[in-house]
C-alpha cells in the first residue's frame, strides 16, 4: 500500500504515481484506465479494449512496448538532443 495525495490539475484533481509503481502495474503515459467506484474504494484497471489504429495489431504493440522498455535509457538520452 502507498499513500498518495490529490493534487490540483487545472480545474480538476489528480493523483500521481511513482515510476516504480507504474512499471509494476505495466502502465505508461497515454494508457487508458478503467475507473470503478465501490463505496469509498476506487478501483483502477488498465483498459485492454483500446482501439488500435488501422493496420496496427496487439502483437505489434506488444513488440513495440518490449523494444521501448529494452532501450528506455537510450530514448531518454535522445530527449535532450
Amino acid at each position: 500500500m502507498a499513500i498518495r495525495k490529490l493534487t490540483k490539475v487545472g480545474n480538476s484533481l489528480g493523483i500521481t504515481f511513482p515510476v516504480e509503481m507504474l512499471k509494476t502495474a505495466n502502465l505508461a503515459f497515454g494508457d487508458e484506465l478503467e475507473v470503478e467506484f465501490k463505496g469509498e474504494e476506487i478501483i483502477l484497471r488498465k483498459n485492454k479494449n483500446v482501439k488500435l489504429p488501422k493496420g496496427v495489431d496487439a502483437e505489434f504493440m506488444e513488440m513495440l512496448s518490449d523494444v521501448i522498455k529494452e532501450h528506455d535509457e537510450a530514448f531518454k538520452g535522445l530527449v535532450d538532443r
